[in-house]
């Protein structure tokens, strides 16, 4: 048994559970994974098992316990240096950490309108994107285009090689894909470099597998 923990939702629309699961996994972290469904009457109880903030993701790490996705990020960073989980270059490092705490903290319109839902793919809202979305939409698109074409020289990621920001916008990926959302040239190149990695594809595989719908998710989607 691998000596870590970590505490996810539902695969298929955990989209905070995703990062530090993709983190982990690309920086070749071993861990064991313990999902607790979400959107059912013992979520609660059950996630208060393993931290009293309440949420998932929690990582379990001996004695330590880390919990909310970027400190988990930060955490494997710390573990495995080899990885690079961050930019070297101290430009690009800092651009990094910044796009990624504007991930963590913002887009509240995006991700209500539109949730990570890996059930479906090529789909539309069953009602016209509000003014707040469209922005939300359009400032994402601008981060992925200005990092790419910036500091992305070195590989298909943001960045170059994958780092944590790639794995905190990687929901945005399979947002963009459910809800047919249309991007420029570089951030789908980035997009469907994202959403080819194999371990994200072994997520989406479980995730499609969960026999669990969460139906106000998929009341937001238009008729197939």
């Amino acid at each position: 048994m691998a000596q870590r923990r970590l505490v996810i939702g539902n695969k298929k629309y955990s989209s905070w559970s995703l990062r530090p699961w993709l983190v982990l996994r690309m920086a070749e972290i071993p861990f064991d994974e313990v999902v607790v469904p979400l959107y059912v009457p013992t979520t609660k109880a059950a996630i208060l098992r393993h931290s009293p903030a309440g949420r998932v993701p929690i990582l379990e790490d001996g004695d330590r316990l880390v919990f909310d996705s970027l400190a988990i990020a930060e955490h494997a960073a710390e573990l495995a240096p080899q990885a690079r989980l961050w930019p070297a270059d101290p430009r690009a490092r800092a651009q990094a950490r910044s796009i990624s705490a504007e991930m963590h903290a913002g887009f509240g319109a995006l991700r209500s309108a539109m949730p990570m839902n890996l059930a479906c793919a090529g789909r539309r809202l069953a009602t016209a994107p509000s003014a707040e979305v469209q922005a939300d939409v359009e400032r994402l698109a601008a981060i992925l285009e200005d990092a790419r074409e910036r500091f992305g020289a070195g590989g298909p990621f943001l960045f170059g090689g994958f780092t944590i920001a790639d794995a905190m916008f990687a929901p945005i990926a399979t947002r963009f894909r459910t809800y047919s959302i249309p991007l420029p040239k570089r951030a789908q190149a980035w997009s469907d470099a994202v959403l080819a990695l194999p371990p994200f594809l072994e997520w989406e595989r479980a995730g499609r597998a969960e026999s669990y719908v969460h139906a106000p998710y998929e009341a937001l989607l238009a008729p197939a």
